[in-house]
């Protein structure tokens, strides 16, 4: 049984971030691995409540008290053992998942703090890591193969399900090296790439074969996939960005996608070699690569003042990479007012998700965050290039569920601006060849309906991820990819179960 008293004589504690000045010189991640005394001390927090609400705030189901437990008696083996029962992938939720479940757990109702599950999780997968990642016996095979369009988690969870369950599986992947958004999205100083080549070792040891550099509709048609395989599965992403079109100056040079910088910055990472054990990138002019687009032009934030439109993720992703790029100055601009510091409950009760303000590493590194705001141009410097963005005060309602954006008078100015970056969401999966050949259609969200059987109209061709879902958290896509694979298993026919944790028209937990 659970330490009854361990929340009354523990704090919450995570382990202190590198130093800044440390980090921004190099793109390793921020956290340094936590010592074991202090993940046993926060796993004792745990209570293993009757009701685990943090079970409910996870879409993987995933066993929380149990795995605290382990680790608070010092059973490592276990703990891994208890984590990978409904995660595939758990070094990577536990640098990247937003963690709902520590919004649903307990111990942070009434503005308590909840149990650091998040921190316990990726101290377990990179004790499992440590010891190396072993993979399953291969079971024999079932005479039956799936293509997996898309090597994203979604696409890898269900890759890896199917391989175990003896079916032959092939990921077919555009670009040059498999990941999706975790290789080429996600800088390192998040999610170091070793860790996706550990997971990739062990899916292939398991019979996963892998072809990269194949643009399904392009290099190879949906019928010829159709042909070779028994099964499909579309886990292609939600990559189309949002963007700004009726903006005065959208078209002046220096005005990009959020995406595009973060890629562009990865691909230069990657090619300065920092995925080895002992590898770094200098900033300014002491960098070994340049971030730029596919056309060569740069895209890089040195020596210049950025500003970035969006208060997510991914534009503190960019915020971070601006830092590290060697930026003169940044400014993050929000068009919503500035959260506040602890949950309303009124508005978010517990256990739901709840708008609080959220800051990140990257913020703590510099940069100006401006809240309700919204650009009204991006200023020309008279020869098509950006020079600056023209923003104004603004107040936001809801009519009819509808959004109203209402510009205070007099309150306009102007942000000096050499880069900008739209990092304001997603419209879904990009429209693409595949979409047609395989006969699917993006729905209003721009996502691809699934039935109850995760197939979609048609049969045979199923879909799972942020292409099915719209753009999410990482636990959902591998939620879905495990679901989807358990579908899949059952339309070939196989014996048994595999796990589901989620249907098609599953939902996050929110207010009502």
């Amino acid at each position: 049984m659970p330490d009854p008293n361990g929340f009354l004589r523990y704090d919450r504690r995570l382990p202190a971030r590198r130093p800044v000045s440390v980090r921004i010189s190099d793109w390793r991640e921020v956290y340094p691995p936590a010592g074991e005394e202090l993940v046993r001390e926060q796993a004792t927090r745990c209570m293993d409540c009757g009701i685990p609400f943090c079970h409910d705030g996870c879409p993987l189901g995933n066993r929380i008290p149990d795995w605290n437990d382990l680790v608070r008696t010092g059973s490592w083996d276990a703990a891994v053992e208890s984590l990978h029962a409904t995660n595939n992938f758990p070094e990577f939720t536990g640098r990247l998942c937003p963690a709902p479940c520590e919004a649903a757990c307990v111990l942070g109702i009434a503005g308590g703090q909840p149990v650091t599950i998040k921190q316990v999780e990726v101290e377990i997968a990179d004790a499992a890591a440590a010891r190396g990642l072993t993979p399953l016996p291969v079971p024999p095979p079932s005479g039956r193969s799936v293509a997996v369009v898309g090597s994203g988690p979604a696409g890898l969870a269900a890759a890896q399900q199917l391989a175990r369950a003896g079916h032959a599986v092939t990921v077919y992947e555009r670009d040059d090296a498999i990941g999706g958004l975790l290789r080429y999205g996600i800088p390192d100083f998040k999610l170091e790439k070793r860790h996706i080549d550990a997971r990739l070792a062990q899916l292939s040891a398991e019979g996963v074969r892998f072809r990269t550099g194949v643009n399904v509709g392009v290099d190879v048609t949906a019928e010829q996939l159709r042909a070779e395989h028994d099964a499909v599965l579309l886990a292609c992403g939600a990559l189309q960005g949002r963007d700004t079109p009726e903006t005065p100056g959208r078209a002046l040079r220096g005005v990009h996608q959020a995406m595009a910088h973060l890629v562009a910055a990865n691909r230069a990472v990657a090619a300065a070699g920092t995925d080895k054990p002992d590898g770094a990138v200098t900033t300014g002019e002491g960098r070994t690569a340049r971030a730029v687009l596919p056309d060569g032009t740069p895209i890089d934030a040195a020596g210049k003042h950025v500003v970035i439109i969006g208060g997510g993720d991914t534009a503190a992703d960019c915020l971070g990479v601006a830092h590290r790029q060697g930026a003169a100055g940044v400014h993050q601009l929000d068009l919503y007012p500035q959260p506040p510091g602890e949950r309303d409950e009124a508005r978010d009760p517990w256990p739901t998700w709840p708008w609080v303000l959220r800051s990140y590493p990257a913020h703590e590194e510099g940069g100006d965050r401006v809240f309700a705001v919204a650009v009204q141009e991006f200023v020309d410097d008279g020869t098509g290039q950006v020079r600056a963005v023209r923003i104004a005060e603004v107040t936001v309602e809801k009519h009819d569920g509808r959004r109203v954006v209402t510009v205070v008078p007099g309150s306009e100015r102007e942000l000096p601006a050499d880069l900008v970056l739209l990092a304001i969401g997603f419209e879904g999966t990009e429209q693409q060849p595949l979409l047609a050949q395989f006969g699917v259609t993006r729905n209003s969200r721009g996502a691809i309906d699934a039935r109850d059987d995760w197939q979609t109209d048609v049969d045979g061709v199923f879909v799972a991820g942020d292409m099915h879902r719209g753009a999410s958290l990482i636990v959902w896509a591998i939620a879905e990819g495990r679901a989807v694979a358990a579908a899949i298993h059952g339309f070939l026919g196989g014996a048994g179960a595999l796990p589901a944790p989620v249907g098609p028209a599953a939902q996050a937990l929110a207010a009502r």
